[in-house]
């Protein structure tokens, strides 16, 4: 899972709204990311939700040794995986013929190559050489085993919104009646209406637009997340597999809205890499899933079973 500036994840989608007086709130560093939990329970509930984020980060993880990922990355032939990691793979794997391709676990030697954080771009060569080894349809699944013939995977577009998916079924489980996960903008909210603010892509300090929701989860993607600006141009991280840079469209963010943080984490991605009018067409073929698309105009385009008033959408 790829680290991305700490600022940028918490305001990707800020949360606005009141905490009553007996949820509780903790805010760590996990998954590589700025992860807040707020729920009606005690700081002991919290603590193993947190620990359960540290085991996923184990198992999901590209770069924690021995991970399933790290060991599928080194390993030739088939490998036995866990279930979990063997669900988020082969989930992968519809995401990209839905897509035609261009939402891809196997971009990995490529995004590899783009140093957001040192602001080091590429070379064409380099871009070049490593698409060689991007191929989804290079992975093989045998019951539990992976072959991944060569390639290598990164599972960062779908892992927070698996996990956030896991953390909610735990807070069930324990009786917990409502709360928030927000694992560095992967938001999943339970019990009440709470407002999650899309926020207005490049300014830091603002929103394009207010969600009202309960027990839905909301994702968002966006260009402005991770970028370098050279020569007045912006090199972004959402890859496109076909050319090895960041996909050049009209879109800006897209916001995802439905049951599954698993779900709505790659469909954000999936929209941004297809575009507006695929993004749209997908969304609206997909089941209790709505979503906002943000384009370089900023203009707001919304799914069918959502309504706008003012800023404020919520579902029909």
């Amino acid at each position: 899972m790829k680290k991305v500036p700490v600022c940028l994840l918490v305001l990707l989608l800020s949360l606005c709204g009141c905490d009553r007086n007996n949820d509780i709130s903790e805010t760590r560093f996990v998954l590589d990311t700025v992860a807040t939990l707020t729920a009606d329970c005690d700081k002991a509930l919290l603590d193993e939700a947190f620990s359960l984020c540290s085991d996923y980060e184990k198992l999901l993880s590209r770069t924690v040794k021995n991970s399933d990922v790290y060991t599928l990355n080194r390993t030739s032939g088939f490998t036995e995986i866990s279930d979990d990691t063997l669900k988020i793979i082969d989930r992968s794997l519809y995401y990209s013929k839905i897509s035609d391709g261009k939402f891809d676990i196997t971009v990995c030697p490529v995004s590899e190559l783009w140093d957001f954080k040192n602001q080091v771009i590429p070379s064409r060569d380099e871009i070049a050489e490593a698409l060689k080894n991007v191929d989804y349809q290079s992975i093989e699944i045998d019951k539990n085993k992976v072959n991944l013939n060569g390639k290598k995977i990164d599972l960062g577009s779908l892992a927070k919104g698996y996990i956030a998916d896991r953390l909610k079924e735990y807070f069930a489980e324990k009786g917990v009646g409502e709360g928030i996960i927000n694992l560095g903008g992967n938001v999943v909210v339970f019990g009440r209406d709470y407002k999650i603010g899309i926020k207005r892509p490049f300014y830091d300090d603002e929103i394009s637009a207010v969600l009202v929701l309960r027990d839905k989860s909301a994702v968002t993607s966006g260009i402005y997340e991770r970028f370098i600006k050279s020569d007045g141009k912006i090199y972004h991280h959402i890859i496109d597999p076909a050319t090895g840079y960041g996909v050049q469209n009209e879109l800006l963010s897209v916001t995802v809205i439905g049951d599954s943080s698993f779900d709505c984490d790659a469909l954000s991605t999936v929209c941004m890499l297809t575009g507006t009018a695929r993004g749209l067409e997908i969304i609206e073929n997909t089941e209790n899933t709505e979503a906002v698309f943000i384009d370089k105009e900023e203009n707001l385009t919304l799914t069918s079973g959502l309504i706008q008033k003012n800023d404020t959408i919520t579902l029909k």
